[in-house]
C-alpha cells in the first residue's frame, strides 16, 4: 500500500498548511498512540518521548502531539530542544515505547515535521506507519478520564546525551590542543555539541548557537558552510564542524577553508576502521555518492553498494547486508557500531579520532581520493512526458556513458514532487561533466 502522509523521513510541510496544522497533528498523536497501545504487552502503559528543534512552531506542534497522545492513554516525556539522534538515543536508553522528533531538519523555519523512532532507536517500519495512517482514517476518540495520559519533563536530557556522545570517543584519546569552530545552525544542538567537544579537551568557538525560533539554518550550519569557513579562517582554528538544524548532518572545514562533505568523511571513517583491523564487509553509499569515493573504498578491498538517496534507505541496506558504515554526501553518516541512527556530532568525533590516531590532517587522510567534478541540472519537462520511453534520450545517455568509459557516471532521476528531471554527470574533467550533462538535458522537452 502507498502511504498518504509519511514520506521518506516522516511527515513534513509548511506550518499552517495541511498536514502541518494543529488539528491533524493532534489526530496523528492519537493515532500513533492507539497503534502503540495495540502493540504493547497486556497491561503495559505506553510512554513516548517528544523532542524538537528550535523552530518557533515547535511549541504549537508539541502541545498538539501531547494532547493526541494523552487522549490515547499514552504518557509523554518532554525533553525540549534535542538533536534527532539524541531523541533516538534517549528513547532506547529510557526503555520507552517510541520517540518523536518535531523538526524539518535542514529546511527553513517556516517548515516543520514529525518523525518517529522505535523503542530500539531506529526508524519506524513501513508497516507501522501504514497502521498509523489506517487509524488516522477513523474518527478520533478519547480514553476515559482515569486512563488519560500524563506529561513529564526530563530535566537531565541534555546531560545524558552529552555523556553518550563523549562515550563514543576512544578513552585513550582527547582533543587537547585543538581549536575548533562548531556551527550548530541555530538548531537543536546549540546547547549540546559545543559541550561535547569542550569536555573532551578542545578549545571551542561556537557559532549558530543563538536560536530565536526563526533563524534555524539561516545562513549557517551544514547547508550554508560559508559562515563556518569564514570563522575558521578569522580565528585561526584547526578545524570547523557544521551541523544542520536537527544535528544529524555533518560537514567539516580545515584550517585552509577547504570544505569536506559527507562522501569524503565517509571514506575517512571506513579507512580508519580498516586500519584498526575491523571487519566491515562493505559500505553503503547512495546513488549520488561520488564515483571517486566508491573507487577508493573498493580499493581498500571491501564491497560498496548504492542505496536510494536518503539516510533511511542507507540504513535499510546496511541492516540487510549486516554492515555498519554508510552515508551520503549531504553529511548523513551512519556508524551503527556507535549509534542506531545518523549523528553529526558522533560522526565528527569518529573523524577526529581517525585524525588523532594517524596524526594526519583531513587533507592528508584524503590525499589519494580525488573527487570527480559533479554537475547536476534540473530540467522542468512538459506534462505527460515519459523520459524512460524516450528513445533519443536513452541513446544519448548510452553514448555519454560509452564516452566516459568507466571514468565517469550518469544518473537520471525524476523528482517525486515536481515535473523535474534531474540530470547528473560525473567525470574526471569538469568541462566534460558539464558538456555531457547539457547534451542530455537539451533533449528533454521543456514546459
Amino acid at each position: 500500500m502507498k502511504k498518504q502522509y509519511f514520506g521518506t523521513d516522516g511527515i513534513r510541510g509548511e506550518v499552517g498548511q495541511f498536514p502541518i496544522v494543529p488539528e491533524f497533528i493532534t489526530r496523528l498523536g492519537y493515532a500513533a498512540g492507539i497503534v502503540l497501545s495495540q502493540n504493547a504487552e497486556p497491561g503495559e502503559r505506553c510512554k513516548i518521548l517528544i523532542g524538537k528543534d528550535t523552530r518557533v512552531s515547535g511549541y504549537l506542534l508539541e502541545a498538539a502531539l501531547e494532547a493526541g497522545f494523552a487522549a490515547a492513554g499514552v504518557d509523554v516525556m518532554l525533553c525540549g530542544p534535542m538533536p534527532t539522534p539524541g531523541v533516538a538515543y534517549l528513547t532506547k536508553a529510557l526503555r520507552l515505547s517510541a520517540g518523536v522528533v518535531i523538526s524539518a531538519s535542514h529546511n527553513a523555519y517556516q517548515d516543520n515535521g514529525i518523525k518517529f523512532f522505535s523503542a530500539e532507536g531506529g526508524k519506524l517500519t513501513d508497516e507501522f506507519e501504514l497502521a498509523i495512517e489506517a487509524e488516522l482514517a477513523k474518527p478520533m476518540g478519547c480514553v476515559s478520564s482515569k486512563d488519560i495520559g500524563k506529561a513529564f519533563r526530563i530535566d537531565d536530557a541534555a546531560g545524558r546525551y552529552i555523556e553518550f556522545c563523549k562515550s563514543t570517543f576512544p578513552g585513550d584519546l582527547n582533543l587537547k590542543g585543538l581549536k575548533l569552530v562548531v556551527d550548530c545552525a541555530n538548531g537543536a544542538a546549540y546547547h549540546i555539541a559545543p559541550h561535547v567537544f569542550h569536555e573532551l579537551g578542545a578549545e571551542v568557538i561556537s557559532i549558530g548557537v543563538q536560536p530565536d525560533g526563526r533563524n534555524i539554518n539561516d545562513g549557517c550550519g551544514a547547508t550554508a558552510p560559508e559562515a563556518l569557513i569564514t570563522k575558521v579562517k578569522e580565528v585561526g582554528a584547526d578545524l570547523g564542524i557544521a551541523l544542520d538544524g536537527d544535528a544529524d548532518r555533518l560537514q567539516m572545514v580545515d584550517a585552509t577553508g577547504r570544505l569536506f562533505n559527507g562522501d569524503e568523511l565517509l571514506y575517512v571513517l571506513v579507512k580508519d576502521r580498516i586500519d584498526r583491523g575491523q571487519a566491515l564487509g562493505g559500505v553503503v553509499g547512495t546513488l549520488m555518492t561520488n564515483l571517486a569515493v566508491e573507487n577508493a573504498i573498493k580499493g581498500l578491498g571491501i564491497g560498496f553498494e548504492r542505496a536510494n538517496v536518503g539516510d533511511r534507505y542507507v540504513l535499510e541496506l546496511l541492516k540487510e547486508r549486516g554492515w555498519i558504515i554508510g552515508g551520503e554526501g549531504s553529511g548523513h553518516l551512519l556508524c551503527l557500531d556507535q549509534h542506531s541512527t545518523g549523528d553529526g556530532t558522533i560522526a565528527a568525533l569518529q573523524v577526529l579520532a581517525a585524525m588523532s590516531k594517524n596524526k594526519q590532517s583531513l587533507a592528508q587522510l584524503l590525499d589519494f581520493v580525488k573527487i570527480f567534478p559533479q554537475v547536476l541540472l534540473n530540467v522542468k519537462f512538459k506534462a505527460g512526458y515519459d523520459w524512460k520511453s524516450d528513445a533519443k534520450l536513452k541513446s544519448k545517455i548510452s553514448q555519454v556513458e560509452t564516452d566516459l568509459q568507466g571514468t565517469g557516471r550518469v544518473l537520471i532521476r525524476a523528482s517525486g514532487t515536481e515535473p523535474l528531471l534531474r540530470v547528473m554527470v560525473e567525470a574526471q574533467d569538469s568541462a566534460v561533466a558539464m558538456s555531457s550533462a547539457k547534451s542530455i538535458a537539451d533533449l528533454v522537452p521543456i514546459s
